[in-house]
Order: structure tokens, then C-alpha cells, then sequence
């Protein structure tokens, strides 16, 4: 009988993959979304393996859970970074500065 792939593997590795590219891109806080629920999936497949190790083939499942693992801790390091920031600067002066650093790579070109 031929092992079948785990049924969320390939939904792991895409997660992994979007919560890496989203933890740079968006404060990490989609970050940490897409790696959470990408860990919870994952998981969830390795108690499958672990309930009927011969039905199933694991994959490169290991690989993308420590995908996951690895952007859930950049991302959450980029939100508590964007907590101390609002906590401290404030938003209106996060804007004003964004605002200038705009300005200057306008005249810089």
C-alpha cells in the first residue's frame, strides 16, 4: 500500500512561505497570523502521522513547521518593535517622519 502525502502539508508550506514574506511587509503582524495558523495546521498533520504513521508519508513537513516557527519569531519581533514605536513616538509623529523620508528620496532621485 503506497503512503499518501499529509493532507495539510502543502497549505503549511504556503503559509510558511506568505508568513515569511509577510513578516517584513506588514509590521509582522500578518506575520504572525499566517505562521500561527500555519503551526496550528502543522500540528495538526503530525498528530495524523502520530495516530497512523503507516498510512501516511511526513514529508518535508518537519522543514516548513520550522519555517513557521522561525517567521512567527521574526514577526513577532517586528510587532513588539511597532509597539514600543507607537508607545513611545506616537503615530502623528511616525507619520511626520515617514512623510520626510518620502521627501528626501523624491529629491534624491
Amino acid at each position: 500500500m503506497e503512503k499518501q502525502k499529509l493532507p495539510n502539508e502543502q497549505a503549511v508550506m504556503i503559509l510558511g512561505l506568505l508568513s515569511f514574506i509577510g513578516c517584513c511587509c506588514s509590521s509582522g503582524i500578518l506575520g504572525v497570523i499566517l505562521s500561527g495558523i500555519g503551526l496550528y495546521l502543522a500540528n495538526k498533520s503530525e498528530k495524523m502521522y502520530i495516530q497512523n504513521p503507516e498510512l501516511y508519508n511526513k514529508g518535508s513537513l518537519n522543514t516548513w513547521k520550522i519555517v513557521n516557527i522561525v517567521s512567527l519569531a521574526i514577526s513577532a519581533v517586528f510587532v513588539i518593535r511597532l509597539i514600543y514605536l507607537l508607545s513611545t513616538v506616537g503615530i502623528g509623529e511616525m507619520q511626520e517622519q515617514f512623510m520626510q523620508m518620502m521627501e528626501e528620496a523624491q529629491r534624491g532621485q
